[in-house]
């Protein structure tokens, strides 16, 4: 199999996952023509970059897209807002901003589908 022929195969399949999970249309702005691949031993993608920044990863358990801060970044800038948002409490912001976790008790507002698509998953 030819390595292009692989790579378009493979950035069709990311664009379909994040369509899938995030919406129609997303794929294709999340994941451009320039994107490359990081595979597994048993040739299966496991991580999306773009020019060497990682956008996303698939999760093995469920093929599910878990996005690096870049990715997130571009997927609200797909999305109008409230899609896909948590709003944190002010005074937590900077410690998460620092790559520090934001708990349930930091959130003062959340877009609905969130727990709908976290209901689905369980």
């Amino acid at each position: 199999m030819s390595t292009k022929y692989s790579e378009n195969s493979s950035l069709r399949r990311v664009q379909t996952i994040a369509d899938y999970q995030f919406g129609g249309g997303v794929g294709t702005g999340l994941f451009p023509q320039s994107c490359t691949f990081i595979l597994s031993t048993t040739g299966r993608i496991r991580q999306i970059l773009d020019r060497g920044v990682r956008i996303a990863t698939i999760r093995a358990a469920d093929g599910r897209l878990t996005l690096s801060i870049e990715g997130a970044n571009r997927l609200r800038t797909l999305l109008p807002e409230p899609h896909y948002r948590v709003v944190i409490r002010d005074d937590v912001a900077g410690f998460v901003a620092q790559g520090k976790n934001a708990f349930a008790k930091h959130v003062i507002a959340a877009d609905p589908g969130i727990a709908r698509e976290t209901m689905y998953l369980l």
